[in-house]
Formats: C-alpha cells, sequence, structure tokens
C-alpha cells in the first residue's frame, strides 16, 4: 500500500509538472521579449538561428511541403493563406522560404498593385475573388484583401466608415470561403521597431532591395502607433474560429519562415499521396554535336 501510495503521488507531481509548463513557457517568453537572459528554448532573445542549423531544418520543411503539395493535387483540396504585417517584417521572404522548391502551378503567390480607377469603382474585394484557389490549389496571398484594415484605413485612402462596413462584414465573407471548402490559413507577422527601423535603412544602398522601399513605406514609417491600433482592432474584429489570425515574431528572419512552414503543415491533415516508382528508360545518344550557327552565352563567370 505504501509503495501505491508513493507511486500516486508521483504520478500527482508528474501531473502538476505538465500542467505548470504551459505557464512557464509563457513566463519565460515574456521575460526573454522584457530582456531577459533566456528564452522558453533556453537561448539568449536576440540570438540568431546559424545558416547551418537554418538551411538543415528547411531542407526537412521542403520535403514535407512537397508530400503536401501531392496530397492537395490528390485530394483537391482548396487552401488560401494569407500574409499580413508591419513594413519589414519579412513576408516577401517568409513566401519565397514556402515556394522555392514546390510547383507554381499548385502553389501560386498573389502579389495585387496599387487598384486602379475601375478597380476602385468595383466592389471592394472584387477583385480579389479570381485569385482565390480551385480544387489542388494553394494561393499565397503577399497582403490581401486586409489592407483595407490597415493601409487604405491608416493613410486615408478610405473613410473610417468604410473599414469599419469592412470589418463588420469580412468575417462573413471568409465564413463563406470555409463553407465552399476552402481552408484560409491568417498570418501577421510582427517586428518590433528598431528592427524595422534597421531593415528598412538597409534597403536604401542596397541595390538588391531598393525596389522594396516605396514613397508609401516612407510615408508609411512615421505612423507606427497608428499600425498598431488599426492591427488591434482588425484583430479583435476577424479572429474568428473558422478564421484565426496566428501572429509570428520575426526579429529573426530565419525562426520565423521556418516556425511558419512549420505551422503551416500543422493546419493541414495530409499523408504520403499515392505514386507509381519511377525509373528512367533507356535512350539513344547517337545525336551530334550543336550547329555551328548556335549563338552561345558568353561565359564571363
Amino acid at each position: 500500500m505504501a509503495k501505491g501510495k508513493k507511486k500516486g503521488k508521483k504520478n500527482s507531481r508528474d501531473a502538476d509538472s505538465k500542467a505548470a509548463r504551459p505557464a512557464a513557457a509563457a513566463k519565460s517568453k515574456k521575460d526573454a521579449r522584457a530582456g531577459g537572459t533566456k528564452s522558453a528554448e533556453g537561448r539568449a532573445p536576440d540570438e540568431k538561428l546559424r545558416e547551418k542549423d537554418y538551411q538543415k531544418e528547411l531542407k526537412k520543411l521542403h520535403g514535407e511541403l512537397v508530400k503536401l503539395q501531392e496530397w492537395v493535387k490528390y485530394k483537391g483540396l482548396k487552401i488560401c493563406i494569407i500574409f499580413e504585417g508591419r513594413d519589414g517584417a519579412g513576408k516577401g521572404g517568409t513566401i519565397k522560404a514556402i515556394t522555392e522548391r514546390v510547383s507554381p502551378r499548385v502553389f501560386r503567390v498573389v502579389a495585387l498593385p496599387a487598384p486602379t480607377e475601375r478597380e476602385k469603382s468595383q466592389m471592394y474585394a472584387q477583385r480579389y475573388l479570381p485569385h482565390m484557389p480551385a480544387a489542388g490549389e494553394i494561393v499565397i496571398f503577399d497582403r490581401s484583401y486586409y489592407n483595407r484594415a490597415g493601409v487604405e484605413r491608416v493613410m486615408g485612402f478610405c473613410t473610417d466608415e468604410q473599414a469599419q462596413q469592412f470589418l463588420k462584414l469580412v468575417p462573413l465573407f471568409e465564413q463563406v470561403m470555409a463553407h465552399s471548402g476552402i481552408l484560409l490559413l491568417k498570418y501577421w507577422l510582427e517586428v518590433d521597431a528598431d528592427e524595422q527601423t534597421r531593415r528598412l535603412e538597409g534597403r536604401i544602398d542596397d541595390a538588391r532591395k531598393i525596389w522594396k522601399l516605396s514613397p508609401m513605406d516612407i510615408k508609411s514609417y512615421t505612423r507606427w502607433d497608428d499600425y498598431t491600433k488599426a492591427r488591434d482592432e482588425m484583430f479583435e474584429a476577424t479572429d474568428t474560429p473558422w478564421a484565426p489570425w496566428w501572429v509570428a515574431m520575426s526579429n529573426d528572419k530565419k525562426r520565423v519562415r521556418l516556425n511558419i512552414i512549420s505551422h503551416l503543415l500543422s493546419q493541414v491533415p495530409y499523408k504520403s499521396s499515392p505514386r507509381e516508382k519511377v525509373t528512367l528508360p533507356k535512350r539513344k545518344t547517337a545525336a551530334g554535336p550543336l550547329s555551328q550557327t548556335a549563338k552561345f552565352v558568353p561565359e564571363k563567370y
């Protein structure tokens, strides 16, 4: 009996310990954000992920994304992924990491320019509808109809009444999407003010990145608090059971890419789809050299 009591106490302690883990992890993360020495994972809050470790994990996740792609085609699934967030938060890099090794015929990226005068006269969000996924497709929106709740509202491209009307109607619109069989995933990438400044300044003199720094980005830079308020009101109005918002901290670009891909995979039940074993057939290689009239690209490198 004594042994039984001991065992019972041990099980009770184990249960208490497991129950306490989420609270301890949350406290650790809070301390890390406040400048603590370690995060919940035991690393310093500003410790960047090493390139070698990043590539190792990314390779595994890319394999899983291909498996997901084949399952989506096999089952005719429809998936829509929305990326929103602060300027410079890493949306483009995250989308590139997702699509790097998959088929563009299955994973389609939609990044619409500013609306034309004709589109401005249409029903709001009308221009996004033709891009919604059909069976066997995964559509990724690099910014979306949520522009109305963010940049349009903050920068005065719509009235506050129009923004409020949008926030009221969009949950119903997304419920219609869900009822039609579309799985909707919404991600918000959050970067702190200092890191945003560092990234935007880094674009000024970098010929590879200057195109990312638009006149609108410069104007928006001074409206940090306005965007914070707009973001919070958007979350309050549009975070629903059928289309919740998922927030990803993106001060470390490598970590946020891995975290989002891992989370995305966890949201879609999938497995290996049936596939015939591939073997290359025999072939003849008796063809001669290239024609002497062929024009070659100069080999500068």
